[in-house]
């Protein structure tokens, strides 16, 4: 691949990563699915996936700085100042991390498959419809009345154990931990704000793994191109975060759900014709 096409693919990879990364649609299912699609004609890996996400996550930074701060403050106090361990936001950082366990476990576990077999575009797309019409079931019959502040350990791994779904591309990592939020009977905008809270760890730790794995390795997207579409996925990324909270706070997820469905629908149809390869 030329490096115009490179670039041109890094912008627009960047650009999707920004786009769907806190929709409830799956950010590496759309860029398993565009890859071949465009110039390059070929899955970009994994690795871009974990890299470009760095982005996306570092504008979660950036938006919930002040609440971000507060807790790794009150948490970082709990540890050495025993009366401070039942400040909620103490509490908060400790959900974080036990909520983060499922997918740390589950990712070394499954890593192999994980950059390997699940990748498959049929897995791909019968996931994508089929977490849609799981969405929009918890959508419909969440009673939608606890906040953060109700949140307990129990919930907090189930949260993780929803986020770890997303280890296949199609679940959506946001999708997963909000569907379980809604199931558990909390708002849009709690169960929204936790999956927010609840990626930073996981992201971030596969981000820089992949970054330092793949260091000086040539991949299907080289280093500055890759660079590049993290940068564009950051600013993307930090404009859905603000349209996307203010959206579930009057909306239903129903224009997710249906989106997933036809996207689902789609992929099994052009892999059926041919227009796209499974692997």
């Amino acid at each position: 691949m030329n490096s115009a096409n490179m670039w041109l693919d890094a912008t627009i990879l960047g650009l999707v990563q920004g786009l769907t990364e806190f929709l409830p649609i799956s950010s590496s299912a759309h860029l398993r699915i565009l890859g071949p699609l465009l110039p390059s004609g070929g899955d970009p890996g994994a690795a871009f996936t974990a890299i470009t996400q760095i982005g996306t996550e570092t504008a979660v930074l950036l938006y919930f700085r002040r609440d971000i701060l507060r807790i790794l403050r009150a948490w970082l106090a709990a540890l050495v100042t025993p009366a401070r361990r039942a400040d909620p936001d103490a509490r908060m950082g400790w959900l974080i991390l036990i909520g983060t366990l499922p997918i740390a476990v589950l990712g070394l576990l499954f890593k192999d498959a994980i950059e390997g077999n699940l990748r498959n575009l049929y897995i791909t797309g019968a996931v994508l419809a089929l977490f849609a019409l799981i969405l929009g079931v918890a959508d419909r019959i969440g009673v939608k009345r606890r906040g953060l502040e109700g949140l307990t350990w129990g919930h907090g791994l189930l949260f993780g154990l929803a986020q770890a779904l997303a280890l296949i591309p199609g679940v959506s990592r946001s999708g997963g931990t909000i569907t379980a939020g809604l199931l558990l009977g909390y708002t849009r905008e709690a169960a929204a704000r936790y999956s927010f809270l609840l990626a930073l760890p996981a992201v971030f730790a596969a981000g820089f793994y992949q970054l330092f794995r793949s260091w000086g390795q040539v991949g299907p997207i080289a280093a500055g191109p890759t660079a590049w579409a993290t940068l564009v996925a950051f600013g993307v990324g930090y404009g859905v975060i603000v349209v996307f909270l203010r959206f579930i706070s009057t909306h239903s997820y129903l224009p997710f759900v249906l989106y997933r469905v036809v996207l689902g629908a789609l992929v099994l149809a052009l892999l059926a014709g041919g227009v796209l390869s499974p692997l």
